[in-house]
């Protein structure tokens, strides 16, 4: 074959082999994206943008102390991505102890991928691209099994910011979107501008589809079938507005299944793995969007369990 028959082109981190006419993406590990805005040792990703201004603006929009519980409840049936399992038990009553007040008490046993479960925080040491993740740190060095020794979850800290909710089902005018669609830039730019809204940096964006309302513990197995959510134009378009995280009312934040049948989560490694940029997924949205709130202090803070990939938690708005 001649050299003329190959070339190479490098997108976004991801290279594609022109053979002919046949076109392959592989994953590649350009250092284009790394070391961090932060630093070469940086384990904290973009929380960094929440400096104590960006808090103070963010308690400066609580006008009526009204708070919106963010997080679905952690339940068996609940919707599980692949072989995931969730399951909770009380082992006995203990009791009653010594004493004239005859004190009885509840343990649980929790057993569960317990940060990739119900809403679910994605920490950076969850997504990587082949075996670089964020800040070029190599997983062959920092996984082991008792716990990542790199950006690990117990790195992020409390989360307390501006957020914003962009309601792309309320500016498609429908009760939800469809599995597999693409929600584009457009469709986040259009749905901020009916709102007359707008995404600052160090903001957290909620973007509502109305998917988790349609079918989250009410018909789990279209849930998990597909979803629709971001695409890799969206995904940079959240890139240049400087954002911490995205959440959605889905399983993935990204769209399933993608538009290239060769990509695997691409827009998790776009975010996580080269912009520290966290993702919230199966969050509640529907009571934000019914009351038309665009913008609120939103707080989240992942528990501190070291070395882990990611948390569950409780997320609230408050407006």
């Amino acid at each position: 074959m001649s050299k003329k028959q190959i070339r190479f082109l490098v997108i976004g981190g991801l290279a594609m082999v022109l053979v002919g006419m046949t076109a392959t993406w592989t994953l590649t590990q350009e250092a284009n994206w790394y070391p961090s805005e932060w630093g070469a040792d940086d384990q904290r990703g973009a929380v960094n943008r929440i400096t104590p201004q960006k808090v103070l603006e963010a308690t400066a929009l609580i006008k009526t102390g009204k708070i919106y519980q963010l997080g679905r409840v952690y339940e068996a049936g609940m919707p599980l991505f692949g072989t995931r399992h969730y399951s909770l038990r009380i082992p006995q009553t203990f009791g009653p102890l010594e004493g004239e007040n005859k004190l009885t008490y509840h343990d649980e046993i929790v057993s569960a991928e317990l940060g990739q479960v119900g809403t679910q925080f994605d920490g950076l040491g969850h997504v990587g691209i082949g075996d670089l993740f964020y800040n070029g740190f190599n997983r062959n060095d920092f996984a082991k099994g008792e716990g990542l020794e790199k950006i690990g979850v117990e790195h992020v800290g409390p989360i307390v910011t501006r957020g914003v909710l962009i309601d792309v089902a309320g500016y498609k005018d429908v009760e939800f979107l469809q599995g597999g669609y693409e929600i584009s830039a457009a469709d986040l730019k259009g749905a901020l501008n009916k709102q007359g809204a707008e995404i600052k940096p160090g903001d957290v964006v909620v973007i509502h589809t109305g998917w988790g309302k349609a079918f989250w513990m009410k018909d789990n197995a279209r849930y998990n079938d597909s979803e629709p959510g971001i695409g890799m134009d969206a995904g940079h378009y959240l890139v240049e507005q400087k954002i911490v995280m995205a959440c959605s009312d889905n399983w993935g934040i990204e769209v399933v299944p993608g538009t290239d049948p060769t990509l695997t989560f691409p827009v998790h490694q776009l975010f996580l793995t080269k912009h520290g940029i966290y993702n919230l997924e199966n969050v509640i949205t529907e009571e934000l969007a019914a009351d038309k709130v665009y913008e609120f202090a939103f707080i989240f803070a992942p528990l501190r369990l070291k070395g882990a990939t990611g948390s569950p938690g409780n997320p609230i708005a408050i407006r």
